[in-house]
């Protein structure tokens, strides 16, 4: 009986404590800890530092994307600036969160393999709204030992089996599309508004005009914006008109590099844009929460 006591001792103390993990657990989780930096991207920095919501009684703008909406820490570091950076100065933030959980080097498939986009779902409640923009770094090989960030091209069902070299894991890679409709059902699940970007253009020009990406990329996530019955910005476009108009000389401003990352004037001009497209959209869920500049911004849809 002795021996039976000791036994029913240790098995109420061993459940007691499981009964107290969840707590433990909330207590661990409710200030998310800093990702590590990511092994698809060797260049960045160490720690992410990504931001939460400030109020967490107010609506929140999320942004999620690459590099040329989140540069390294949002800090201008080469003198590197994404438009998820000075896009905040266009919200009044006294009524609006804008949070940027952009990061540098990530595809659509990455940001959700790592973990990035389930933290971010953690943090996202009805109400919000979410900014999407991706393809950059879509058309890389899927399971090259450098990065393996590649998408399947298109909007399909299509997939291919791999052994990440990377995460140390089987996969099963899908196409751009695939994972974009992800985010879009994620994000409604949650109770919140996605509204898919196309990816700003690349300072890449062909007879007097910089190159648009509506066969691609851009095209895919118009794509699976209307199929999914949700809003769209043809980001790439509402840019590619303004870089015509200005020339390749004065573009060469916005630009701290050769074709892809935009100086803080370039990433200014890309998130008035962003704020240009929404105004478009039939209707602007984000109309309430403009700043007197953002307020400022003529609405253009791209066309």
């Amino acid at each position: 009986m002795k021996k039976l006591s000791a036994s029913w001792t240790l098995l109420v103390l061993a459940f007691a404590a499981f009964s107290l993990l969840p707590a433990v657990r909330a207590q661990t989780t409710q200030q998310l800890p800093v990702e590590p930096g990511s092994p698809t991207d060797p260049a960045v920095h160490a720690k992410l530092g990504l931001p939460i919501p400030a109020n967490p009684h107010l609506p929140t703008l999320f942004i999620v994307g690459d590099s040329t909406v989140r540069n390294g820490h949002g800090d201008g570091a080469h003198g590197q600036w994404g438009w998820g950076e000075p896009i905040v100065d266009l919200f009044d933030t006294s009524k609006i969160n804008v949070v940027n959980r952009a990061i540098g080097g990530r595809s659509s498939r990455t940001y959700i393999t790592e973990g990035h986009w389930a933290d971010t779902l953690a943090l996202m409640k009805p109400g919000d709204i979410v900014l999407f923009q991706f393809g950059h770094n879509d058309s890389g090989p899927l399971d090259d030992p450098a990065r393996a960030r590649g998408t399947i091209p298109g909007v399909g069902d299509e997939s291919r089996e791999i052994e990440n070299p990377i995460l140390k894991r089987h996969e099963t890679v899908h196409t751009y599309g695939w994972y974009m409709r992800q985010y879009v059902v994620d994000t409604i699940a949650k109770g919140a508004t996605p509204i898919l970007c196309s990816p700003i253009p690349r300072k890449i020009w062909k007879d007097g005009k910089v190159l648009r990406n509506s066969d691609n990329y851009g095209g895919w996530a118009r794509q699976i914006a209307t199929q999914q019955h949700v809003a769209f910005i043809d980001l790439n476009a509402i840019i590619a008109t303004h870089y015509d108009k200005l020339g390749e000389q004065e573009v060469e401003s916005l630009f701290a590099d050769p074709h892809t990352h935009t100086s803080w004037a370039g990433a200014v001009l890309n998130a008035k844009c962003v704020v240009a497209g929404l105004k478009a959209l039939p209707p602007d869920p984000l109309a309430a929460y403009f700043s007197a500049k953002g307020r400022a911004i003529a609405a253009d849809a791209g066309n």
